[in-house]
């Protein structure tokens, strides 16, 4: 079954619908060096996370400058994961473990050799389309294609994010094989601000996909 996240929530009353729709993970913004209507502070994070119910994972996503920075922000927010969009090394990135959260290093899909040498120290790969920052919520698919060769190359959960949408998600899954699939942009009505029926296809179209995926030919 593939798991989703729907990522970049900054309201109460977005995050019950993406609980009330079934979704396993929920992600939160902050401390990120550019602009999206999806940052919150770290007070608002710590205050979305604590509002999660029991069995869905909360997720940090953040741009840190330095390991001490992101486990400063840890410390503060206490997610269950902590996702990084930063070059840090394998063994720094298997040092923030120590924080007590899971860490997903965001690799883009044709950097296979980073992700095979990240993969023994974290607990899942996210593949994203970043922008020229190196930040991703850009709204854009990528090379599907890559993202497979990039599963198959990893012995790690690989998350699939990067435009996806209700009405693409079924097909990404059935060409990627992901373990998990990753919305922010795809399922709002405006930036920050979720669409609740889009929530609630896109975990549903998700579903329904994981039981018909298909490896390409």
């Amino acid at each position: 079954m593939v798991r989703v996240k729907v990522c970049g929530v900054t309201r109460e009353t977005d995050l019950r619908v993406v609980a009330a729709a079934g979704a396993d993970a929920v992600g939160a913004i902050c401390d990120v060096p550019v602009e999206t209507p999806r940052d919150v502070s770290r007070e608002r994070a710590r205050e979305l996370f604590d509002a999660a119910p029991p069995f869905l994972s909360t997720t940090l996503v953040t741009m840190p400058d330095s390991v001490e920075d992101a486990r400063e922000l840890v410390r503060d927010v206490e997610p269950d994961v902590l996702q990084l969009h930063a070059d840090f090394s394998a063994d720094e990135l298997a040092s923030l473990r120590d924080e007590g959260v899971r860490v997903v290093p965001v690799v883009e899909a044709t950097a296979v050799e980073r992700a095979r040498a990240v993969a023994p120290a974290v607990d899942g790969i996210l593949v994203d389309t970043p922008s020229e920052s190196g930040a991703g919520g850009t709204g854009q698919t990528h090379d599907w294609e890559a993202s497979r060769a990039l599963v198959e190359a990893v012995d790690v959960p690989v998350i699939l994010a990067g435009g996806l949408t209700p009405d693409n998600v079924a097909a990404a899954i059935r060409a990627v094989g992901p373990d998990s699939v990753d919305v922010a942009s795809g399922v709002e009505a405006t930036g920050g601000v979720k669409d609740h029926d889009a929530v609630r296809a896109f975990v549903a179209e998700a579903r329904d996909a994981s039981g018909h995926e298909e490896v390409p030919a």
